[in-house]
């Protein structure tokens, strides 16, 4: 298995319009491969799948131990930048005595209609906190001023970045092969797809062990699974996806394709990269897989939203639908 399979088919009428192709790993609590789709070996970017990991180091130096769920929820986000998570980072902000300058990801707008709107017609310009990873970058704070480190800490030799590394090597139990510079700024280091459902797995079965690293990653699932609505927002794939399961598993997507998850339950974790990086056929290849591994109902509205969702023109008809492949099912 050396090349990406079909995995997402778009049908249009009685024509399949188009093929999504991509990798998918479901690894054991050993890390050993379960189920594959493509090549497990493929190289890529996890993007902000794996915020969990980069979260890690924040707890393992006790930098975060004064942290509620809620905001360990949030280090592991890409949120809406709507008015609870601007309000809930800004909080953070403040009782570490920082503010928005402090932060190294660039200004993004909202994707919070409404608050998006509001600042478009107050003239507002969006800020660094309104960014979607400013969660994660409040963690990176949190654990700069543990160390006493400078405040560039998005630089890839700055202790913060060691850390990261350091901890994700670890955990996908590979040497990297480099890193590309995220849409935030910071490092994010590439691995295999297999690479990356290890990690998963090491998430999933973390309550089995008492090791300072697994009890952190229990802290974090557990905190993605308690507040699906800080992990992403209204209306997005993680938070309907992980309510639907009934906060028994954890998922993140992250941008290019990627999408992963954290079962606990049965001790498994699942990667997956679709390889032309759209979302809509990420979203549908994971909801197939969750379903497969029957932690997910395909009748949930959830699923059929992501995993058969309809194809729409702009006067509502229904032109076509999404599907996963026959592999996939």
């Amino acid at each position: 298995m050396t090349n990406p399979v079909d995995l997402v088919e778009v049908w249009r009428g009685d024509l399949c319009e188009s093929l999504h192709q991509g990798h998918a790993v479901v690894c054991d609590h050993n890390g050993a491969i379960v189920q594959a789709w493509g090549n497990p070996q493929a190289v890529i970017y996890p993007r902000s799948s794996c915020k969990m990991l980069q979260a890690l180091p924040l707890l393992e130096s006790g930098a975060g131990a004064h942290l509620k769920g809620e905001q360990l929820a949030l280090a592991c986000a890409s949120h809406e930048g709507a008015p609870l998570h601007v309000a809930m980072v800004g909080d953070w902000l403040a009782d570490m005595g920082l503010g928005d300058d402090d932060f190294r990801c660039g200004p993004q707008a909202s994707r919070d209609k409404d608050l998006y709107l509001s600042m478009i017609r107050a003239h507002r310009e969006p800020c660094r906190i309104h960014n979607n990873c400013s969660g994660k970058h409040a963690g990176f704070l949190t654990l700069t001023k543990h160390l006493h480190a400078g405040p560039d800490y998005t630089q890839i030799d700055h202790p913060v970045q060691v850390a990261c590394k350091s901890a994700f090597e670890e955990v996908t139990q590979e040497t990297s092969p480099g890193y590309g510079i995220d849409g935030c700024t910071a490092p994010n280091h590439a691995c295999t797809v297999h690479g990356l459902a290890r990690a998963m797995a090491f998430f999933a079965s973390a309550r089995d062990r008492s090791d300072t690293r697994s009890v952190a990653a229990q802290n974090l699932t557990e905190a993605m699974m308690a507040f699906p609505e800080l992990v992403a927002g209204q209306g997005r794939a993680c938070t309907e996806l992980m309510r639907a399961m009934g906060g028994k598993v954890a998922v993140k997507t992250g941008a290019e394709g990627v999408f992963i998850a954290i079962i606990p339950e049965k001790r498994l974790g699942v990667a997956l990269k679709i390889t032309d990086g759209a979302t809509r056929a990420s979203e549908c290849a994971m909801a197939a897989i969750l379903v497969k591994l029957g932690v997910l109902n395909a009748d949930h509205p959830a699923a059929r939203a992501r995993m058969t969702p309809p194809v729409l023109n702009w006067d509502g008809r229904v032109t076509g639908h999404i599907t996963p492949t026959a592999a996939l099912l």
